[in-house]
């Protein structure tokens, strides 16, 4: 259960609530001030008995809140007694705002309109529903200290997620009147995730705001052409976008390239779960501080980032690109409990289980040389094995044991974490990459033996809050290279300055008469060689500069 949001002192954080029950004490104790500023002077000038303030203030009280008259009563003059009913009629009329807006609030059994809950709205996010756990999402953007408004059919969801300190309310995503509840003529950015009726609700918010990015969510990307011309910016068809990261991930290989030493070698590190590793910023991991390592690249969430950011946060499911020499690469993930070493290997043949339109998706990302065994237990998608993936005759007749690879895009959670552990216990070597639906059902997979996982309720909300926070998600390159080039460019710079990170290459090591150093403080002289990793693009790019 989350802590309710604290009040703030800053009006633009305060809830329509909060702003009501201000606005209500201001006007009372500006009212109270008046009537015994006019009550003070007119029993001075009318009636002849003047009185202290304090005297004039207590019997303001006394009248409005119909205690008696005081001391005072009766009054002389028609004027004072016309004013001293009038404070009478307005201390009913008060009384009565008072249990509408505080007493009857704090013992009413019904929730508070949830709109109450709402801070005041402008340049925000608007979330026409979320069917893939809401609060992963908006953990996700309030993380990013994101402004948004969750618009949720389900009223006991709503409630629940309002209670839990989330801006949610309770409206169809169709209607006009609940879109404008949500404030979405200020909003800047609208997260669709509403089936068939996405392009009702999109029409419907760009009618009040015309410069809407819409993102939307879609169970098939045969839509996107549809949705595109209705008004949606960006289509994401979750498992498909999942299949294709893991076909990826299992086909990114490092390419040696000629004359590179032995002494420079490139591994995976996986950071697995337990690990001390998980939490700790990359600039702050044993990894990055080694002296004679270089992190070049890191999967985080089926994002590649080269090299990563130093401020990313290392969690179970990363996977860290790492070059330096074999055996203290070795040492040091040795050394770090949690971490498993693995190779950046090629893989030639890859299983592919289930063929939905994740499993379809990877298959078509697998490059044209990588043998694929394709299995499903429905005959109509065509696979290249018809059977129970669940089974180990159906495992064995697609050959796991002698695969590179195997990604389980199978639908149902439960059965993707069977599949996992049949498929480890036919072999110890095959690399095994799953999607599941459930962030929670992660830990499991890599329990039953999986090497690397994505969560479609964890990619989705990051994508979400990487499109919203204006960062573009990075497409996976073919292939990371490595690379021995002059060093003369670099000369008078080390190991550690000479790279360029806004380019996407690193300088890993240099080679210094015959001799290969990967010391981070290693001085680069004229007449070196440099080796160099990156993207296909980024060493491109890197030979063109310096040649």
């Amino acid at each position: 259960m989350r802590e309710l949001r604290g009040i703030s002192l800053d009006p633009a954080d305060l809830t329509y609530r909060q702003r009501l029950i201000l606005a209500y004490a201001g006007g009372l104790v500006s009212v109270v001030l008046v009537f015994t500023g006019l009550y003070y002077w007119g029993m001075a000038a009318l009636e002849a008995r003047p009185r202290s303030p304090y005297q004039a203030f207590n019997t303001v009280i006394e009248v409005m809140t119909t205690t008696g008259f005081g001391a005072d009563s009766p009054w002389e003059t028609p004027w004072m007694n016309l004013f001293v009913a009038g404070m009478q009629v307005s201390g009913v009329a008060v009384g009565f705002v008072t249990l509408r807006v505080l007493v009857i609030p704090l013992f009413e059994r019904t929730p508070v309109n949830l709109d109450d809950q709402l801070t005041v709205k402008d340049g925000h996010v608007v979330v026409a529903e979320y069917r893939r756990d809401s609060e992963v999402l908006l953990d996700e953007l309030e993380a990013l200290d994101v402004d948004y408004v969750l618009v949720e059919s389900d009223r006991e969801e709503a409630v629940r997620l309002s209670d839990d300190g989330y801006q949610a309310i309770d409206g169809d995503p169709e209607d006009s009147e609940d879109l404008q509840r949500a404030s979405i003529g200020k909003a800047d950015v609208l997260i669709t995730d509403t089936d068939d009726r996405t392009a009702s609700v999109v029409l419907t918010a760009l009618e009040h705001n015309e410069s809407l990015r819409v993102v939307s969510f879609t169970a098939s990307t045969r839509r996107k052409a549809a949705l595109a011309e209705v008004g949606v910016d960006r289509s994401v068809a979750p498992h498909a976008l999942i299949g294709q990261r893991l076909a990826e991930k299992a086909t990114t290989p490092v390419a040696v390239g000629e004359g590179a030493s032995e002494e420079v070698a490139v591994r995976e590190i996986l950071v697995r779960r337990d690990s001390p590793l998980h939490g700790v910023r990359v600039r702050e991991s044993p990894l990055a501080s080694h002296p004679e390592l270089t992190l070049v690249a890191g999967w985080f969430d089926g994002e590649l980032r080269m090299p990563p950011s130093p401020d990313e946060r290392l969690t179970p499911n990363t996977v860290l690109v790492v070059a330096g020499p074999a055996a203290v690469i070795d040492e040091v993930a040795g050394e770090i409990a949690g971490v498993q070493r693995s190779r950046v290997r090629e893989h030639s043949r890859v299983v592919v289980g289930g063929l939905g339109e994740g499993g379809a998706a990877a298959v078509e990302a697998l490059p044209d040389d990588v043998s694929v065994t394709t299995v499903d237990e429905s005959p109509e998608a065509n696979p290249d094995v018809v059977g129970d993936a669940t089974e180990p005759e159906t495992l064995e007749a697609a050959n796991v044991a002698d695969a590179t690879a195997l990604v389980v895009t199978v639908n149902d959670d439960a059965t993707a974490l069977l599949t996992v552990a049949m498929a480890r216990s036919l072999s110890d070597d095959v690399e095994i990459l799953v999607r599941v639906t459930d962030t929670e059902k992660a830990t499991a997979a890599f329990r039953a033996g999986a090497d690397y996982v994505l969560s479609v309720q964890r990619v989705s909300a990051r994508l979400v809050a990487a499109e919203v926070h204006g960062e573009r998600v990075m497409d996976p390159v073919s292939q990371i290279r490595l690379v021995r080039a002059d060093a003369s460019p670099f000369a008078g710079q080390t190991v550690a300055t000479a790279s360029d990170p806004q380019k996407g290459w690193t300088v890993v090591g240099i080679v210094h008469d015959g001799a290969v150093s990967t010391n981070q403080a290693a001085a680069i002289e004229a007449g070196d060689e440099v080796f160099v990793a990156g993207s296909d693009r980024a060493i491109r790019g890197f030979e063109q500069s310096v040649d």
